[in-house]
């Protein structure tokens, strides 16, 4: 997908205007969408990339440096965080964006039917050697226990934080989202993620998949 497409950039404007007015994001994306003659990969794009101005700030308010971890719990939204990170790691900058609410996205829809793959470890490594340069007291992954396999992936995320002594552990849960939003409330902790229902809810977000991005640019 060509994201610099003309017909594409009009349409997250006009995506844009109609947020920015409180029209219903579903209504307001199938409005542009048929208008602009987008298709599916087209209109995930905009609908995971473009937001209210309202929404820009309230989001970016929350974002946090990554000195700002230490001695703080980290709680990993796995399978967003994973499913970006692997993208970083393959290179697949077509697939990467950074976002109007100033987290780095992918545009891929892979998430229900994710498997592990050639990056998946590479990914965790480069997420949990990132953190622990900056020593946050521990490091929670939450993966969604009803996408298969996800037991095996949290047991490959304990192997690979204990291997390079970063405290931590990694759990399967029904519902990921209210787990982390809940645990939040609960403690001094940030969240890595890119959810949007999840930032919402939560004080602190990392976006851990752009510093990455940026660690390997460099």
């Amino acid at each position: 997908m060509n994201t610099q497409d003309e017909s594409l950039l009009e349409a997250k404007k006009d995506f844009r205007y109609l947020l920015n007015r409180a029209f219903p994001r579903t209504g307001a994306l199938k409005f542009v969408g048929d208008h602009y003659l987008l298709d599916e990969t087209q209109r995930n794009y905009l609908n995971r990339t473009v937001f209210s101005n309202q929404k820009m700030e309230t989001r970016k308010r929350k974002l946090i440096l990554l000195s700002e971890i230490k001695d703080k719990y980290v709680l990993v939204d796995g399978y967003n965080v994973l499913i970006t990170t692997e993208s970083v790691c393959k290179e697949e900058e077509e697939l990467l964006v950074d976002c109007d609410d100033g987290v780095t996205r992918d545009v891929k829809a892979v998430f229900g039917k994710y498997k592990e793959n050639k990056a998946t470890k590479e990914a965790l490594t480069s997420i949990i050697l990132l953190l622990k340069i900056f020593n946050p007291e521990k490091v929670l992954f939450f993966y969604d226990s009803p996408v298969s396999l996800s037991g095996e992936l949290a047991r490959t995320t304990q192997e690979i934080l204990k291997f390079h002594n970063v405290p931590g552990d990694a759990q399967t849960a029904a519902n990921v989202d209210g787990k982390i939003i809940q645990l939040s409330h609960d403690m001094d902790s940030v969240v890595a993620t890119s959810d949007g229902i999840i930032i919402d809810k939560v004080n602190h977000v990392l976006d851990i998949p752009g510093y990455v991005s940026r660690a390997r640019k460099k």
